[in-house]
């Protein structure tokens, strides 16, 4: 039945392997779209976990199925907390996009794990989920999958950035919501912060530190991938074949890694904001925190970059993807063609009842 209030629960699992942020949202459609984040926290990897999660690219199809039905016990048992602690009830769904564990579209694949429908019987909810795999079906990327939230919940900015294990951006063009993954952030700079002792650089402080290798840059700047058009995406397969095999052969300090993989992140991103001329640009993510970051950036881009309150910048990502399952049962599109190269606009996700 289509209604015009939704409570729901948005969960995400981004690669850079910084937790699982779980929002409990609420939306009201009348004439457009509006949004209040009610509660939300982020539940941190135990250190096992993220091991697991590193080496999904390695497993088997044996090892990945058993770790699936794992993960979705783990995941569910993380909404399960947080339902119960704040005492939620009427949800109309919970809507979560799990955990990537391969995304090879051109070849057809894309696998989150903790998508099973055992969700659903584990939290007693209807569960909306698993969200890539019709889109690649049907010739798509899979992703970004956000952008129809910015286009729809986000409509003030004329950019909107997401700065998680990768950068992606989404604008409209020529009337079209446009959507594509720009380069890594934080699934390389933590690797790099790891290697010091370090969850993350706090606030680029090591990076800032450090001094750019020119040849380097030179070097990431020239990745084929930069020169691809869009629809494209990416995923932790490209960053362990291109990215750190590059970086490791230059055998650098520490701070001159994070230094020089920075500014090839601002140049990056500047190259693609600076193709429209005194706009706003909303920065989510964890990387909208590295105040060293969005200076760098800032000093490429005469645009205005507006970082919002803690809330957005850490939960836009679970809050779309609640949004997501919002739209998938209303069955509107919530998967746009535009953006991730799919046959045509639908609407995408698994609805599994308990």
């Amino acid at each position: 039945m289509i209604k015009n209030y939704y409570n729901v629960i948005g969960v995400m699992s981004g690669t850079s392997l910084d937790g699982i942020d779980i929002a409990h949202c609420s939306f009201t459609h009348d004439h457009q779209w509006n949004f209040e984040i009610l509660q939300a926290e982020t539940y941190d990897y135990p250190s096992a976990w993220v091991e697991k999660l590193k080496n999904l690219v390695t497993m088997s199809e044996a090892e990945l199925l058993h770790l699936d039905e794992e993960y979705t016990r783990f995941l569910g048992s993380a909404i399960q907390q947080f339902i119960s602690k704040h005492k939620l009830s009427k949800l109309d769904a919970v809507c979560s996009h799990g955990h990537t564990a391969l995304h090879q579209p051109q070849s057809g694949l894309t696998y989150q794990i903790g998508n099973l429908a055992q969700l659903a019987t584990i939290l007693n909810e209807t569960v909306v989920c698993d969200f890539r795999v019709a889109d690649v079906a049907l010739g798509g990327q899979g992703a970004p999958l956000v952008p129809i939230g910015d286009q729809l919940l986000f409509p003030q900015y004329d950019f909107c950035l997401n700065f998680g294990g990768f950068a992606n951006i989404s604008s409209e063009i020529n009337g079209r919501r446009i959507a594509y993954d720009v380069c890594p952030v934080n699934i390389v700079l933590n690797l790099y912060a790891n290697k010091l002792g370090l969850d993350y650089d706090d606030g680029g402080k090591i990076a800032a530190s450090g001094t750019i290798h020119q040849v380097l840059l030179n070097q990431l700047n020239a990745l084929s991938f930069y020169k691809t058009p869009y629809p494209k995406s990416l995923g932790l397969e490209w960053v362990k074949t291109e990215i750190f095999p590059l970086i490791d052969s230059f055998a650098l300090e520490g701070s001159d890694v994070l230094r020089t993989f920075i500014e090839h992140i601002a140049i990056q991103i500047s190259q693609e904001i600076n193709s429209k001329i005194d706009v706003s640009v909303l920065a989510t993510g964890g990387g909208a925190f590295n105040t060293f970051l969005m200076a760098c950036l800032s000093d490429k881009t005469q645009n205005v970059i507006i970082i919002p309150d803690k809330l957005i910048v850490n939960y836009k990502e679970a809050l779309i993807f609640a949004f997501l399952g919002v739209l998938r049962l209303r069955n509107e599109n919530n998967c746009l063609s535009s953006v991730t190269g799919a046959k045509m606009d639908h609407s995408s996700g698994q609805i599994y009842y308990p």
